[in-house]
């Protein structure tokens, strides 16, 4: 019996094995719209047999996207294409989840493979990039600006306003994306914020904001459906966020009802020193789902199934959620399902290839 292609249950929802896709960037989108490769992308990963799968960043405001060609929420528009993709996804036996997304300072940057840095406005970008405070990621990316109490507020209302649409266009898992170094995680960590106000300064004032729109999206998704948010266990960097402070984050979620914590790390500071190996973030899953009494998924260099199955098997975290291995394979769950013995979710078109 294989523990990685056991269902898991959150909330009233039950996923068919503990393989999701994690969050990738595609930068495809136009004007925030998903496209013919989203669904490809996406659907590739249904029908290779994971048991969720979660589109990249989508942005809740115009301004929170990384690149202008990243994925957005922030409109009714983008509800119909979305729909499809969903309705695609359940229709494979997967479970569709949306990661909601405000990039922060790190915004109006060039997608990878069109350079580095700031995006000019006469090329598309855009100059009202937004963060805890007036501190721009390094030389070469955009100024930032510090968020009133006002922007604040107007934040948080469009994280929530995005679940709303993204419960309409079919997702039955919702994601609140404080990781990376992205406007949720720049007000975690003091390296980023520097702020004087209630959201800044202490633990409780630095966490307020993520604790604030993860009440706010639960408030609106529906109480069958889970939560779940993907932090930045350590920034990797001196004075920065800590597993220590993660651990308490993820026990004020869990209050908050979130139900799993997704669990990566860096990408805050451009001097992040990290240790880079084979499953290297998983005992930040493991501490946080030991101290913090809520599930997680690990993340980062996971690519072998009997290394996935492990880490369920040994409870370091309740799934795994690939990244670079399933662009690589797309049918990864249903080959690492037949390696540990058990049958993937092959799709009836696609049995003749199954292995014996």
């Amino acid at each position: 019996m294989s523990e990685l292609f056991s269902p898991l249950t959150l909330r009233a929802l039950t996923l068919r094995n503990r393989v999701g896709v994690s969050p990738m960037c595609q930068y495809s989108a136009i004007d925030g719209l998903a496209t013919d490769w989203h669904f490809v992308h996406l659907g590739a990963f249904a029908t290779g047999g994971a048991g969720l799968v979660i589109t990249e960043a989508a942005a809740v405001v115009p301004e929170g996207r990384i690149s202008p060609q990243d994925l957005g929420v922030w409109s009714d528009d983008h509800i119909p294409m979305l729909r499809r993709i969903t309705d695609f996804i359940h229709a494979q036996g997967s479970v569709a989840g949306i990661q909601l997304a405000h990039a922060g300072r790190k915004a109006s940057t060039r997608r990878p493979w069109d350079g580095h840095g700031a995006v000019p406005v006469a090329e598309g970008g855009w100059a009202n990039v937004m963060a805890p405070s007036a501190i721009a990621y390094s030389p070469d990316y955009p100024e930032a600006h510090a968020l009133t109490a006002d922007g604040i507020a107007q934040v948080i209302e469009g994280f929530a306003a995005a679940a709303r649409r993204a419960l309409t266009a079919g997702f039955k898992v919702a994601e609140v994306h404080a990781a990376h170094g992205y406007l949720l995680h720049q007000f975690l960590s003091p390296l980023t914020n520097r702020r004087t106000d209630v959201y800044g300064g202490s633990f409780d004032n630095r966490v307020r904001l993520t604790c604030e729109v993860s009440a706010a999206i639960r408030a609106v998704w529906p109480d069958e459906l889970p939560v779940i948010v993907r932090i930045s266990a350590t920034d990797w960097a001196e004075d920065g966020w800590t597993v220590d402070e993660s651990v308490l984050l993820a026990q004020r979620l869990r209050t908050l009802g979130v139900d799993l914590i997704d669990c990566s790390s860096g990408g805050l500071v451009a001097h992040q020193q990290i240790s880079v190996g084979p499953g290297y973030q998983v005992p930040f899953a493991r501490r946080l789902r030991q101290e913090a009494g809520i599930a997680t998924a690990a993340v980062g260099l996971i690519t072998e199934a009997q290394q996935a199955e492990s880490i369920v098997a040994d409870g370091d975290a309740d799934m795994v959620l690939l990244a670079r291995e399933v662009l690589r394979n797309p049918h990864w769950p249903l080959l690492a399902a037949h390696q540990l013995g058990v049958e993937g979710p092959w799709p009836a078109q696609y049995l003749r290839a199954r292995p014996r």
